[in-house]
């Protein structure tokens, strides 16, 4: 079955996608979503990807003992209908499991979260909002569904906004935090977009650095446990 998994990508050595851990990152090919501001854009098509699953645990296996955790990550991880079965896999090495998800399949994330350790959301938008973002109706519902129920679930988490003029501005920013806080989120990230990677050349000349001020940082940090901004 883990043969089907469509890998575009992997990372050998990471202190950053795993908070406390050094971490191995899986890319998955594939998402249904339409962000103009991805970095990677290349994951985004359903096809077979560039690593055999096979040739990911040979690799996972040789660095038991050297690295903490492994993370799925996308593309949209829980697009692979074999995933379930792989997070076993490497379970079963003796890894910690971690997520990066945007929340796309709520009923597959709820299938997951007790298999995993440690979960990186990102949350784009408002719910009115999100539909701007990724070019897809009723995204929003999706992702919130999704947020809701990570919240229940008391795993170990993040939730992140990546900031982009064209579909943020400070009061929409504050708007969502307001939203995730009620919810209850306790941990929240705004990352600065990066043009790096970005395949929308008209989406790649805007900088969040004016948006991300230090009084609207402040007003949006009170609402949280912990918060960060994520610069580029």
């Amino acid at each position: 079955m883990k043969d089907r998994m469509q890998i575009g990508g992997l990372t050998p050595l990471t202190s950053t996608d795993y908070p406390g851990c050094l971490a191995a990152v899986i890319f998955c090919q594939g998402c249904p979503w339409r962000c103009g501001y991805c970095h990677n854009p290349h994951l985004i098509p359903r096809d077979n990807g560039q690593l055999d699953w096979s040739a990911v645990m040979d690799f996972l296996r040789r660095r038991k003992g050297l690295l903490d955790a492994v993370v799925f990550s996308g593309g949209e991880p829980t697009l692979q209908d074999d995933l379930h079965s792989a997070i076993s896999e490497v379970h079963d090495l003796g890894f910690k499991i971690g997520l990066h998800t945007g929340g796309t399949y709520p009923s597959r994330l709820k299938e997951l979260l007790p298999m995993l350790d440690w979960v990186g959301m990102d949350i784009k938008a408002t719910l009115d909002d999100y539909a701007k973002v990724t070019a897809t109706p009723g995204s929003g519902m999706k992702a919130w569904e999704s947020a809701e129920m990570l919240l229940e679930s008391d795993i170990p988490h993040e939730f992140r906004t990546t900031v982009h003029p064209l579909y943020h501005t400070p009061d929409s920013l504050l708007r969502l935090a307001k939203e995730l806080s009620t919810l209850g989120a306790r941990h929240y990230v705004l990352q600065e977009f990066r043009p790096q990677g970005c395949a929308d050349e008209a989406v790649s000349t805007y900088s969040a650095q004016e948006l991300l001020d230090d009084a609207l940082c402040s007003r949006i940090g009170e609402m949280f446990e912990t918060f960060s901004v994520r610069r580029t």
